[in-house]
């Protein structure tokens, strides 16, 4: 099995119709402090590495990044961390991407050894760590499938909109469950792929973090 990094598994994404973030990869310090700025503040730093897995614990992420001197210095900081907990592991530079907000799904998928790839979509944090609220089709999905796939979700009512807080643009995410789909179909050597989060707010559904395992 191979981890495809983030930037490649977001640029797999884009070519099936999935809106990923706006990033560029810095190869060094004065590249980071100054994409930063071409990106628009506020930004987020994350390493990139296929050795690596789970970011955040490796302290491979930092946010709110709001001006050259704090990319500076979170570049720093990442290259720090990552050599604490992972000193062998092959870094291919820094992504520096928008910061975006909204409500956070998660979509991933496996491959079934009975049924072929399965399409797994839910609302993120508490909603699928503690409740467990998500849904699943066996690929490929229709429209249909999708919109069915939500409205299964027990907190689907929070994408309309509760307590003040904008509704989820809806279409667009059925757009991000019909592009996968048809990228599992299209790629049969993918094994596992997530899109944690996938951040929707009134007017766009953006894959802020992606990772893909090929056989």
């Amino acid at each position: 099995m191979v981890l495809m990094n983030e930037h490649d598994s977001k640029k797999l994404f884009s070519k099936y119709g999935i809106s990923v973030t706006k990033e560029i990869v810095a190869k060094d310090k004065h590249e980071a402090m100054a994409y930063s700025g071409k990106i628009g503040y506020p930004v987020v730093m994350k390493v990139l590495s296929s050795d690596i897995v789970h970011k955040t614990d490796v302290g491979g992420v930092v946010l709110n990044i709001h001006n050259p001197e704090d990319a500076g210095r979170a570049y720093d900081l990442i290259l720090e961390n990552v050599e604490g907990h992972c000193p062998h592991a092959k870094i291919d530079g820094i992504i520096v991407e928008e910061q975006v907000k909204g409500h956070e799904l998660i979509v991933g998928a496996k491959m079934d050894p009975q049924f072929g790839p399965v399409l797994m979509v839910g609302l993120g944090g508490i909603f699928v760590e503690v409740m467990k609220d998500v849904s699943f089709r066996v690929v490929p999905i229709t429209e249909k499938d999708a919109d069915e796939m939500l409205h299964e979700l027990k907190a689907f009512s929070v994408l309309e909109g509760v307590r003040g807080k904008p509704a989820a643009n809806l279409k667009k995410i059925r757009s991000a469950l019909l592009g996968v789909s048809k990228l599992l179909k299209d790629n049969p050597q993918i094994q596992e792929l997530d899109i944690n989060p996938l951040v929707v707010d009134g007017k766009r559904a953006v894959a802020a973090d992606a990772r893909i395992i090929v056989s």
